[in-house]
């Protein structure tokens, strides 16, 4: 089963929608980052989460970023997209072991923790990029999410995201729904759209039987609406040499001077994939003469 997003709207446009399935994105980072099946879900839930809202951009330039830090043991959460929906994520601790949650659920909240930001940055192409905060809700990520929506963008929202882990530590499941109420929305649509989501079950015990269609067709029961695009999305890492030579140069002529004298090459990881970049002696000369150019 390939990852998709799809997006529509009600037929009166007083509802739109997106729901996907994200299963291979979070097998993905599970296997780049190496993470435990608490931090598994909760890397998971911000991809999914960042995919969505990336295919919500206007432009093929524009990207956006997700944040969440909540002083819990998993850390900083960073998740990367662009309106194709293809994502890439980091995880500052992916080896957070916790007691599953009072419900019986892997405890995503206490991985992340409650005291910080939640925090959505979109670069639009302007001279400053557009920045949203939010405190955190729970660190459940989706209630995170819908606070965002309706403080930062007022748009009331519903957002359901899911990760589920096998005993073996894979992923079986994973994904999501952003269901959003426009202005002149239909009270007597709105009232049946909010039920339905109430009803509806878990996403990753919809996603394996039915896909990203069952959950629409969960949310918008007994509401007429049109997909309007189908869209694969992947786990994808736009990192390369140059990127990282140029992170090399912008810490400036004196650290790469040390580096030289000091270890006579540099070693740099991608932290979105993992990928490592060797630069030798001669290369970080180099790399000295553009920097103090």
């Amino acid at each position: 089963m390939k990852d998709i997003i799809l997006r529509g709207t009600s037929n009166d446009g007083g509802i739109r929608f997106w729901a996907c399935t994200t299963i291979n994105i979070v097998e993905e980072a599970r296997l780049i980052h190496n993470t435990y099946p608490v931090t598994t879900a909760a890397l998971g839930r911000m991809l999914t989460a960042g995919s969505m809202m990336g295919t919500m951009l206007k432009s093929e330039n524009d990207k956006i970023t997700l944040q969440i830090n909540g002083k819990g043991p998993a850390g900083n959460i960073i998740v990367v997209s662009d309106k194709t929906g293809d994502v890439r994520g980091y995880i500052g601790n992916p080896y957070v072991d916790l007691p599953l949650n009072e419900v019986g659920k892997l405890d995503v909240g206490g991985a992340i923790g409650k005291n910080g930001l939640f925090t959505v940055i979109k670069d639009l192409g302007l001279k400053e990029p557009y920045v949203g905060q939010v405190p955190i809700v729970n660190g459940e990520i989706a209630e995170d999410a819908a606070s965002y929506f309706a403080t930062s963008e007022q748009v009331p929202t519903a957002v359901a995201l899911g990760v589920r882990v096998a005993r073996d530590g894979k992923v079986d499941s994973a994904g999501g729904f952003i269901v959003q109420v426009m202005p002149g929305a239909a009270e007597d649509i709105i009232e049946l759209i909010e039920q339905n989501v109430k009803n509806i079950k878990s996403v990753t015990e919809v996603i394996p039987l039915n896909g990203a269609q069952g959950i629409i067709g969960e949310i918008m029961k007994g509401v007429e609406y049109r997909i309007h695009e189908t869209q694969e999305v992947s786990y994808r890492c736009n990192c390369n040499r140059d990127r990282l030579e140029k992170a090399l140069i912008s810490i400036g002529k004196k650290d790469i001077s040390e580096i030289i004298a000091e270890q006579g090459e540099a070693e740099l990881i991608c932290h979105f994939c993992n990928k490592k970049y060797l630069f030798n002696k001669e290369e970080l000369q180099d790399i000295l003469k553009k920097a103090t150019q």
